[in-house]
């Protein structure tokens, strides 16, 4: 249950209390092995079923995959992709959800309290009730993973079931998967699997696997083991995905001179009531002494 402390809140500085005590062997992970997927979509229907989602049926649009993106009600989505390797078809099939990135870009862009939250295990998570769908989060994400639902305008994604987890189970997309492609455990264990994966998967020729875990955005609790690590963009993964400049520079800089700006008029309208005000006497009140040519007025008119 220490692994469900919440060590970061959007909307917030700094880290809270509870990442004081943070111990990085609670820390979780999440992992899809590419080369072992068959595309069956159990793990698309474990995640609607077990959170409750009901995407509208789509129509063929020249692709097993379906729907074509992830949505407000579509938190795990296996996406399809054809390679063509010495004039021969080869399937490459994507599990495409949340990262749980360690430096989350979402976390960063948010501006609302609470709205997300990163937890010791490392899981970022949202809380529909305080989102107020302005979309940051959406436009920040390096993987374009979370997505306004039309339907209340709130933000969603997936959450790496948080709840199974708080009970200790493993998420149900880890649950339903049939073939192996996905692992869940401690981070480390994830990462010493993935090693030997790699070089079975070396020795089997294909000498380009590797481990997708990018380190620009801290390394991330969803990672994945791909035939070529070269090439992720043909898995629909970005390359060098990075925290927006612009979210950084909000974060980093703009907010804090911000907060140093109000806290700085704050002193100086109260250093302005201690020297200046107190000197200023209001016609009400005793010892009230007009100004000289209010005097001067007031003589030429009784004469």
């Amino acid at each position: 249950m220490a692994s469900q402390d919440i060590i970061r809140r959007s909307g917030t500085s700094g880290m809270t209390p509870a990442a004081k005590g943070r111990n990085s062997s609670e820390q979780v992970a999440k992992l899809f092995d590419a080369t072992k997927c068959n595309g069956c979509k159990a793990c698309q229907v474990s995640c609607s079923e077990w959170n409750d989602l009901r995407e509208e049926v789509g129509t063929f649009q020249g692709s097993y995959q379906n729907p074509m993106s992830l949505s407000g009600q579509c938190w795990t989505l296996m996406e399809f992709h054809e390679v063509m390797e010495s004039n021969k078809l080869r399937w490459q099939f994507t599990h495409s959800a949340c990262m749980h990135c360690a430096d989350p870009a979402c976390l960063k862009a948010c501006s609302t309290s609470g709205a997300i939250i990163q937890h010791a295990n490392g899981v970022v998570d949202f809380d529909s009730d305080k989102c107020i769908g302005c979309g940051y989060c959406a436009s920040a994400c390096p993987f374009d993973v979370p997505k306004i639902d039309p339907k209340d305008n709130k933000a969603y994604k997936c959450t790496m079931c948080s709840d199974r987890l708080a009970v200790g189970l493993e998420p149900s997309c880890v649950k339903s998967c049939t073939t192996g492609a996905l692992r869940f455990g401690s981070r480390e264990d994830m990462l010493f699997y993935s090693e030997k994966r790699v070089a079975e998967l070396k020795e089997k020729g294909f000498p380009k696997a590797g481990l997708y875990n990018p380190e620009g955005v801290g390394g991330t609790a969803m990672m994945m083991i791909l035939h070529d690590i070269t090439q992720p963009d043909s898995y629909n993964m970005p390359v060098d995905p990075q925290i927006p400049l612009s979210v950084t520079l909000w974060q980093d800089w703009v907010k804090p001179l911000g907060a140093a700006g109000l806290i700085a008029t704050a002193a100086v309208a109260c250093l302005h009531k201690i020297t200046v005000g107190r000197n200023i006497v209001e016609e009400d009140q005793p010892g009230y002494q007009p100004p000289e040519e209010e005097v001067k007025d007031k003589e030429e008119d009784d004469q």
